[in-house]
């Protein structure tokens, strides 16, 4: 969800704000908005709170039939729901505010008693519904939903003309419609029917099944049908006198129908908005897996308020900026189809979509671009503005630090940036497609064990330390990198590390440094996996200069690197090292002057050759690994030969 405001409220980290609003306008300094929003819902306190509904019931159908007139403040409603039991009872609670007055609920036009309370409607049952029953009510109200200023149902103009739309999240549904309200429950599909003055359209969720006009010609309904599951606060309606206009996206072989409703005055804006959003769906849709609602639509409706909201398959825009379409389509896959089941993993949502709008900009874009690496160094310098926090929201009971701009959606994007650096793209977009496919999460809810869960299962990589490091963890890494050349052809780099806070005594992580001097540049990467860590490394130049980290691929800050004398070797230099070895050692050889080529044998304690590896030297130096990972402990002879070139080293493994 983005909704904008023009002014910062955090303080100190306004200056590196500001920065950051150079590049994504529409993202930065308008998460108070989100703040506001839920704070306004009493969210004071955790999402358990916010939902009053029981637990006795699974939703599995709405039919939703609203009528209103976007110059009035009122709405009239009948909403039925489907619903199996899961513990025998006479009775549920559904969620609603008390502003708006429940006339009546039927069970197959039988009248059921109900109660009322500020929050909820209670409805007692004639007899017990055992579990596993599919049944069904109907509720009739109508009134006025609360207004607090900043509310999740709106009235307001545009050009002079009413407009009113519906905006839930995170737990406005109960605003203006009875509901279960939390993040557990998705019915399998919903209908919509909205009734309203001719002059209007009302636009929804999933497909436009017809519009009839009744009443003499005075009103128009619009039935619309979404045959998803759908999380509640994800459901929508918006009705003005939209200008509606309807293309398709190519995706493989199907043509996904594009549908905007825009004010008659942004027509040729949103028109001319059509190919960045084309080339973004394309992208996701290759990256993360098929679109999720396929079957159906995309869409955009606009509505007043600055940035959007990624209701399903129709997000709400205020305009249709690349950095705005990008972000709320990226929703549709996290959010929508995959819904954080907790707001301590709000970055599921979050953190994707900020990340999806950098890669649409770095793939459209060329991510070597300097303006690209300036916009990676300045979000860069926006987390690691504190030394502090995590991804995981470890109080949800405060507003600021579920919507924390810096942790939430800043930081969250630049873990899947690390994710993405320490697995490769290829790995992590699998990784992404099978999390998306999951039959367990599909259409539901997920937590960031899921993620990861299906991160090591493509990788085979073990990331627990990582997600203690960086999803629970706090703060970042600082290096100091020490280094000089060792012959003519190797470098030796000493990777030393401090952290920001006390949570994470180190953050293990592969680590880019670009050698350069004025003519040429080598990047090396260092699999950093300890304090004072030494490596030994090939270099095809002398260089001057080292950067830390050059692509800003991971979260570090004050990084430094300081260059040592050179050391130099007498003639036919060897050097062997682990010993006792496990998996592999390193051979090193300098200087050597009596033969461009030499052979290292490793035998066993019987005298059995059982490795080889054949040297070939550089201006005499090479460095090379031989690799032990298949042979048995015990003790070993190395020998290595060639020219004039007699070495012998006992090893042990």
């Amino acid at each position: 969800m983005r909704l904008l405001l023009l002014i910062l409220c955090i303080g100190f980290l306004q200056t590196n704000a500001q920065q950051i609003l150079s590049i994504d306008k529409d993202l930065n300094s308008i998460i108070e908005n989100e703040k506001r929003a839920f704070a306004r819902l009493g969210g004071n306190g955790n999402a358990d709170l916010l939902t009053f509904a029981s637990t006795n019931f699974d939703v599995k159908y709405y039919r939703c039939e609203w009528e209103v007139n976007p110059a009035i403040r009122y709405i009239t409603g009948k909403v039925t729901i489907y619903f199996t039991i899961t513990n025998a009872t006479n009775n549920i609670v559904l969620d609603l505010l008390n502003p708006l007055v429940v006339d009546s609920v039927k069970q197959r036009n039988n009248v059921l008693t109900k109660t009322q309370t500020p929050t909820t409607v209670s409805i007692d049952f004639t007899s017990t519904l055992n579990v596993g029953v599919l049944d069904s009510v109907s509720i009739f109200y109508k009134g006025i939903p609360p207004n607090t200023g900043f509310g999740s149902f709106a009235t307001e103009t545009h050009a002079n003309v009413p407009v009113m739309w519906s905006l839930s999240e995170p737990y406005g549904s109960r605003d203006w419609w009875p509901c279960k309200n939390g993040l557990d429950d998705k019915p399998d599909s919903i209908d919509i029917i909205i009734t309203n003055p001719v002059a209007y359209k009302g636009a929804s969720n999933g497909m436009l099944q017809s519009e009839t006009l009744i009443a003499g010609g005075t009103k128009r309904v619009s039935h619309w049908k979404h045959r998803y599951p759908i999380a509640t606060y994800l459901v929508c309606f918006a009705v003005t006198n939209y200008s509606v206009f309807n293309e398709t996206i190519a995706l493989g072989t199907t043509n996904l129908p594009f549908q905007t409703y825009c004010y008659p005055e942004s027509l040729a804006s949103f028109q001319a908005g059509t190919p960045d959003l084309t080339y973004a769906m394309q992208l996701f849709h290759n990256k993360f897996g098929d679109y999720p609602f396929i079957k159906e639509k995309y869409g955009h409706i606009q509505f007043n308020w600055g940035g959007g909201m990624e209701h399903q398959t129709a997000s709400f825009m205020n305009n249709v900026s690349e950095n705005l379409s990008s972000h709320e389509l990226a929703h549709q896959w996290f959010g929508d189809k995959i819904t954080c089941g907790s707001w301590e993993d709000i970055w599921l949502n979050e953190g994707f979509a900020t990340h999806a709008t950098r890669l649409y900009r770095e793939t459209k874009y060329a991510v070597n671009t300097a303006s690209l690496l300036n916009e990676r160094r300045n979000e860069m310098n926006f987390i690691t503005s504190a030394p502090d926090g995590s991804v995981w929201v470890d109080d949800t009971t405060s507003v600021n630090r579920i919507f924390s701009s810096r942790l939430t959606y800043y930081k969250g994007s630049y873990l899947i940036m690390m994710l993405r650096w320490m697995l490769g793209d290829n790995t992590f977009f699998t990784a992404i497609k099978n999390y998306q496919k999951d039959p367990v999460l599909a259409y539901g809810f997920a937590t960031t064990n899921d993620l990861k869960r299906h991160l090591e299962q493509a990788s085979g990589k073990n990331l627990t330390k990582f997600f203690n490091d960086w999803y629970k963890g706090q703060g970042y890494p600082s290096y100091r990198v020490s280094w000089n050349m060792v012959g003519n052809s190797s470098v030796n780099i000493k990777m030393d590390q401090t952290t920001s806070h006390s949570s994470v005594s180190f953050f293990e992580l592969p680590v880019a440094l670009k050698f350069k001097n004025s003519t040429q540049e080598q990047t090396i990467i260092v699999d950093n996996k300890s304090n004072g860590e030494n490596f030994l490394k090939s270099i095809s130049f002398v260089p001057d200069t080292v950067l830390v980290d050059p692509g800003y691929w991971l979260i570090t800050r004050n990084n430094t690197a300081l260059k040592l004398p050179a050391v130099t070797f007498p003639a036919n230099t060897i050097k062997v090292g682990a010993n006792p070895f496990k998996d592999k050692f390193t051979i090193q050889l300098y200087n050597i002057t009596s033969t461009p080529n030499l052979t290292a044998i490793l035998y066993n304690a019987l005298g059995q050759r059982v490795a080889t590896k054949n040297i070939v030297l550089l201006n005499g130096e090479a460095i090379v690994d031989m690799l032990t990972s298949n042979l048995a402990s015990g003790q070993y002879v190395l020998k290595i030969m060639g020219g004039n070139i007699k070495y012998v080293k006992k090893m042990i493994k």
